[in-house]
């Protein structure tokens, strides 16, 4: 039978890794907070870091190239509301108008600005798939009816 010392050690080391995990998780978990949740919370959020979703105004970008600045406004479009919004750093190929946006930093409420210390940006029409009927894809180069038809043309293909 193993000592007891051996058995509270081995608890203790078990009960860290498990304390750490769970503490490590808790700690980089950051909620997405919506143009209006951000606004509606503004004073008890202040000088936290978050997150703040949205899309990308039309019109409102303005870069400093020579800065690597970008400043913008983070709309939701159900509400007509929005945020103005600074970054600085590396700005996205994907980052224009419209473009759904993720930002994460700090809000100032005395200013009423987001300062974003990381920005990502998508375009969706760029990257969800076309819907439709595949006649559409006819036409376009490398189709061939086996590889995109119905199954009775892929079986008579194999023939």
């Amino acid at each position: 039978m193993p000592h007891p010392k051996f058995l509270i050690a081995g608890a203790l080391i078990i009960g860290a890794i498990f304390w750490l995990m769970f503490s490590g998780v808790n700690n980089s978990m950051v909620y997405y907070y919506t143009v209006s949740e951000l606004t509606d919370k503004a004073p008890e959020l202040v000088g936290r870091g978050l997150r703040l979703s949205g899309q990308v105004k039309p019109g409102t970008i303005v870069r400093d190239d020579s800065l690597s600045r970008v400043e913008f406004l983070v709309w939701e479009q159900a509400t007509d509301k929005t945020i103005r919004t600074v970054y600085r750093g590396i700005i996205p190929d994907t980052f224009k108008d419209r473009a759904e946006v993720v930002v994460e930093g700090k809000y100032h409420l005395e200013d009423g600005v987001f300062r974003a210390n990381t920005l990502l940006a998508k375009c969706p029409s760029k990257y969800e798939g076309q819907e439709g009927n595949p006649e559409t894809y006819k036409d376009k180069e490398g189709y061939s009816e086996g590889a995109y038809g119905t199954a009775a043309a892929a079986a008579q293909e194999s023939r």
